[in-house]
């Protein structure tokens, strides 16, 4: 690997480079001293941390990244408290124990988070009021029937699931440098990805057409309501590289569109789950 060459490179799109990291004798001495001590698969992270402070400054705080991510995982596990107690609306046996373990899961989450922020002297936000309807407060939602319809809880749930995967995701950056926190939170972003494929092959059990991933941006569900959640999924492009034809192999676009879940800004996560708020 010539890091020469790579800074060459990164000069012609930022001729500003040097000056975005140190002045460029200290930058090109930095740049040598990785090749001489670091082996070479570890070069990518090294360059990665390097560059972080040039071009990944956090715009939100470790606080309110935590805070965000506790009002969602209150939204989850209210939701699932409230369906595993709705008399009937679950069947008996396997169903109801994916549920009331993913109750337990989201219920557990939260603990973790109002315990980590409390641990940083921060109050945790307090848990909203919430319409599962989508109705803001109304009850007449588009999901009105959310807690007396099995599908039509299984499809929220699968809103809730995708939804938490891409916003874990879009926050991961604002966390780079906070180790524990980090990893704890990439945690709970597996688990919520677990939950999305369980939900999706429950519904898909029960007739829907959906794969336990997402395909493009098809919602898998045709309400428009839910679009926001999927809106974006469809990219075939990752870190610059065109996944379809990739190095001259026959990769569908749905196949490309299926291998990454793209993150969601905290401010489209929170206009998805706007209409659940009262």
């Amino acid at each position: 690997m010539n890091l020469l060459n790579i800074l060459d490179e990164i000069e012609k799109v930022d001729a500003e480079v040097y000056e975005r990291l140190n002045p460029r004798r200290r930058a090109m001495k930095q740049f040598f001293n990785f090749g001489s001590k670091v082996a070479l698969a570890a070069v990518p992270m090294a360059l990665g941390s390097m560059f972080k402070t040039a071009y990944g400054q956090s715009t939100a705080t470790v606080e309110q990244v935590l805070q965000y991510a506790l009002t969602l995982e209150y939204l989850e596990a209210e939701f699932y408290t409230k369906a595993v107690a709705a008399p009937g609306l679950i069947p008996a046996g396997a169903p109801l124990g994916a549920i009331t373990t993913i109750r337990d899961h989201e219920n557990q989450h939260v603990t973790f988070l109002r315990n980590t922020i409390t641990s940083l002297s921060k109050t945790p936000v307090a848990k909203p009021t919430f319409d599962f309807s989508a109705g803001n407060g109304s009850g007449t939602g588009p999901f009105a029937s959310v807690f007396t319809n099995y599908d039509t809880f299984l499809a929220v749930a699968q809103v809730f699931e995708d939804t938490g995967v891409r916003a874990y995701k879009g926050q991961a950056p604002n966390l780079l440098r906070q180790g524990a926190v980090l990893t704890a939170a990439l945690n709970i972003h597996s688990v919520e990805a677990r939950h999305a494929s369980h939900i999706r092959q429950m519904r898909k059990a029960r007739g829907a057409n959906v794969k336990p991933w997402i395909t493009g941006k098809d919602n898998g569900i045709g309400l428009a309501a839910v679009q926001p959640s999927y809106d974006g999924e469809d990219l075939e492009t990752q870190a610059g590289v065109k996944i379809t034809g990739i190095n001259g192999q026959a990769i569908s676009v749905n196949a490309a569109t299926e291998s990454f879940d793209e993150p969601l800004t905290m401010a489209q996560v929170l206009s998805i789950v706007d209409p659940f708020i009262v």
